[in-house]
């Protein structure tokens, strides 16, 4: 009992502490010792002729005894001083982890997060544009909007679909864990899917193209089974190739027929190759979105592949999935699916995917620094996307003669940019 009232750091700690209780209940502490482990008939005929012996002895043991009796007292002491400065460090540290409110809201925009939208739709024109050179900002700009409302409803239901799992439940930045209210996100994230779906068939209706409303459809219905239930496919480690499908071929056509003239536009090799390579890009956000979530997920079974994998397999996958990007540039390259422009400008965004590739590598096992890993793959994604874009416009714009010519300015630019 009393060791248990010296390390209650709620209600003081030591005997300063201690002494105060017993002062206040008005008694005493009482212990008894041993004098010697000699039984008392064999101390008796020594004590009683040597007396002063006897005295000499008892002295010095009550001072002995005297002596444990405070290291054992300071030993508590100094234990429970050290069991309280422990507690105060991890209260320190919980306050260290606290996040100010307006960068939980950021967070839980996810604004980086809509150049998932924003790349589709502009290799999407980009390719449109060099296929038959037909651009229509009205088009583009409508259409980009609608889509962004549908990747709005994406977050937001994910959210609110993981707040009912639990998968969410030490997740901060969780709209739902921040509004409060799960069936007000729900009824928003659904409202803003009717939305956006009836401005992107406006668009197809102006465009006269179904077949972009169609693959538009193919998109939402992805990420419906991606994470709605009865489906909710990414627990089953299906996200990423859901990703792939509704961001690359399905979302970067649909933009790329929103540009059809009097008739719809033929899916060419080149609209392919293109939507491909954006949902690589895609799905690599995914996959390090995953690294500091492992043991939430794994809690709840939702089997994410890094739950199957782990982290430093997980970092080898991230490393060979961007290798396996510019290895697919260079391949449609010498196929001539992409023009000359294009593969050249995407090469230059090989210092943002090492970058990538290196920060994985070392901090994987690292939760506090591997949360930016997503954050630094929607750069790639976004300098590639522009990239690749910028290749498909400057192709269509210039003729082939002038194309070194301006690779070598690019080159000589890049040349002074330090990454």
């Amino acid at each position: 009992m009393a060791a248990a009232r010296f390390c209650s750091v709620n209600s003081g700690y030591g005997i300063k502490k201690l002494s105060q209780d017993n002062l206040v209940k008005n008694h005493h502490l009482h212990r008894n010792y041993s004098v010697l482990s000699t039984p008392w008939a064999v101390q008796r005929p020594l004590l009683s002729s040597h007396h002063l012996t006897r005295t000499r002895y008892d002295t010095t043991f009550t001072s002995t005894s005297r002596t444990k009796q405070e290291n054992a007292q300071n030993g508590i002491l100094l234990t429970c001083r050290a069991q309280r400065g422990s507690a105060l460090t991890e209260v320190e540290t919980e306050k260290g982890d606290d996040v100010s409110r307006a960068t939980l809201i950021w967070r839980a925009i996810k604004l980086p997060m809509y150049t998932v939208g924003l790349i589709p739709a502009s290799v999407g024109a980009a390719a449109a544009y060099w296929e038959a050179g037909l651009f229509s900002p009205e088009r583009y700009f409508v259409g980009l909007a609608a889509f962004v409302l549908v990747i709005a409803w994406l977050n937001l239901s994910n959210d609110v679909y993981d707040y009912d799992t639990g998968a969410d439940k030490n997740k901060k930045e969780s709209v739902v864990n921040l509004a409060g209210s799960r069936t007000a996100i729900n009824v928003i994230a659904w409202l803003l899917l009717l939305l956006g779906f009836g401005g992107f068939s406006w668009v197809a209706a102006e465009a006269g193209s179904p077949r972009s409303l169609l693959l538009l459809a193919c998109t939402v219905f992805c990420c419906f089974i991606y994470q709605c239930p009865p489906f909710r496919l990414s627990y089953l480690g299906l996200g990423e190739p859901l990703c792939f499908a509704a961001f690359g071929p399905f979302a970067t056509i649909a933009f790329y027929l929103l540009q059809s003239g009097t008739s719809e536009l033929p899916i060419s090799s080149t609209v392919i190759s293109a939507s491909t390579l954006v949902g690589f890009t895609s799905s690599l956000i995914l996959i390090c979105s995953h690294f500091h979530q492992i043991k939430d997920d794994e809690a709840v079974g939702k089997i994410s592949p890094l739950v199957r994998l782990g982290t430093e397999a997980g970092a080898n996958v991230v490393k060979m999935a961007v290798l396996g990007l510019y290895w697919l540039v260079f391949a449609f390259g010498l196929a001539d699916t992409l023009p000359y422009a294009s593969l050249i400008f995407c090469t230059t965004t090989l210092p943002m995917g090492n970058l990538v590739v290196n920060f994985v590598q070392e901090n994987h096992k690292d939760k506090s620094k591997i949360f930016m890993a997503k954050y630094f793959s929607v750069r790639l994604h976004t300098i590639f996307g522009a990239a690749l874009t910028a290749g498909l416009v400057a192709s269509r714009l210039l003729p082939g003669e002038q194309l070194p010519q301006l690779i070598d300015n690019l080159k000589l630019h890049l040349g002074n940019v330090k990454i």
